[in-house]
């Protein structure tokens, strides 16, 4: 076995476990109970290693620095599933989702320490900027 990989948090060590046992690869987990235990040990040991079985070192690496940012963007957009809302004032499709009262109820979470005004969650024309829920 070969070290793919090293973190210095467990909670990511896991996460890149579990990525390549989706994908069918059998990996290993060492030193993670040690850092679990002393955290500061994390780099005079070396971090959490991630071990894979030689014949699939470069399979687990691709996967592992592959960037699904793209993705995420794709399926998780502003507008994703909102092409038929429209604003009621203007009938524009240009909206954004967007959370009515969040700075006023920051300004009285400062002011007192607990915030009060419940927020509304809608959407926002972007041509008349005015808010609204859709139902």
């Amino acid at each position: 076995m070969v070290i793919v990989s090293k973190y210095s948090f467990t909670h990511e060590a896991y996460i890149a476990k579990a990525k390549l046992h989706s994908f069918g690869i059998d990996c290993h987990l060492t030193d993670e109970h040690t850092i679990n235990s002393q955290w500061l040990y994390s780099n005079a040991i070396g971090g959490v290693k991630l071990w894979v079985f030689e014949q699939d070192f470069d399979k687990a690496n691709t996967i592992l620095t592959h960037d699904y940012s793209n993705d995420v963007d794709a399926v998780f957009s502003d507008n994703s599933g909102n092409d038929n809302v429209r604003c009621n004032d203007c009938n524009s499709n240009e909206i954004v989702i967007f959370t009515k009262g969040k700075s006023l109820a920051f300004a009285i979470f400062i002011l007192i320490g607990f915030p009060l005004f419940p927020f509304k969650h809608g959407y926002k024309c972007k041509n008349c900027n005015k808010f609204f829920i859709h139902r």
